[in-house]
């Protein structure tokens, strides 16, 4: 009994000591893929910048938005920007970043009206995040006097009372066009519910495939897939956004090389089956 508890025991102790060696091996690789997308977005950026103009497939739910944003600031209408409930330190937090991006571009558009935007957020990191993105904005383009700490809010913690809250700014505070970039499950429905009902336009996009379906079945300018992340590119926020969708492509086709690759060498009896 004595030696079979040895062995067990020390069977127990490799797999630990293997799923240590599994774990560093992931995060290496890991970092040596995130390495090597920082360095093509870098090189993408030099070579931008040889050729300021850069041709982009059109997406109807940016061109739609912008226009919404000019007819919101002569009617003296407010947006409302829906960060989600993702966290930065999980991985729906980069959802959340490409909505605060676009969040971003939306204060700068609306700085001349006299209703500022307002962002709702379900995460306290985020909420406080999107105040701060909105006073740096607002002090870049010298309307420091024009930010309400208020516009940034924390609209719940959980899935429903986050929703809850949400629905409220828009049923409340005379709101014309939703956005929604970030992480959203499926009572994302209700929200676009509450943006009909209000008769505001709704741009949304999310990481999650249970809201991008209710997205695209309920919004009338849905944003699929990777077109969330392009919102940095195609509402000017910088060059670097379009060396992004340059080393996204790049990244695509390396993996159609794969998949078409795999599916030869099976053919071919190289790989098992």
């Amino acid at each position: 009994m004595l030696l079979r508890g040895r062995r067990l025991y020390t069977c127990y102790g490799r797999l630990l000591t293997l799923n240590l060696v599994l774990e560093i091996l992931g995060d290496l690789l890991g970092l040596i893929f995130a390495l090597f997308c920082l360095g093509m977005m870098i090189i993408f950026l030099a070579s931008g910048r040889k050729r300021p103009i850069q041709s982009i497939r059109e997406i109807p739910a940016f061109n739609r938005f912008r226009h919404e944003v000019g007819l919101a600031v002569e009617s003296g209408k407010r947006l409302h920007i829906s960060l989600g409930r993702g966290r930065l330190d999980d991985q729906p937090g980069g959802a959340a970043l490409a909505g605060i991006t676009m969040m971003e571009r939306c204060a700068r558009a609306a700085s001349i009206s006299d209703r500022p935007p307002v962002v709702s957020s379900g995460d306290g990191v985020v909420s406080i995040l999107s105040q701060d993105t909105l006073r740096a904005t607002y002090h870049n383009i010298g309307a420091d006097r024009r930010y309400d700490p208020t516009s940034g809010r924390l609209a719940g913690a959980t899935p429903l009372s986050y929703t809850a809250g949400a629905m409220s700014i828009i049923h409340d505070e005379a709101v014309s066009t939703n956005v929604m970039a970030g992480h959203f499950g499926g009572e994302v429905g209700l929200l676009t519910e509450a943006g009909d009902r209000s008769g505001s336009l709704t741009v949304a996009g999310s990481d999650s495939l249970p809201a991008q379906a209710v997205l695209y079945a309920g919004t009338e300018e849905p944003l699929i897939g990777e077109e969330l992340y392009a919102g940095g590119a195609y509402l000017g926020a910088g060059p670097l956004h379009f060396a992004s969708l340059r080393m996204q492509d790049v990244l695509r086709w390396l993996l159609a090389a794969v998949i078409v690759g795999g599916a030869l060498l099976r053919l071919l009896g190289v790989l098992p089956k």
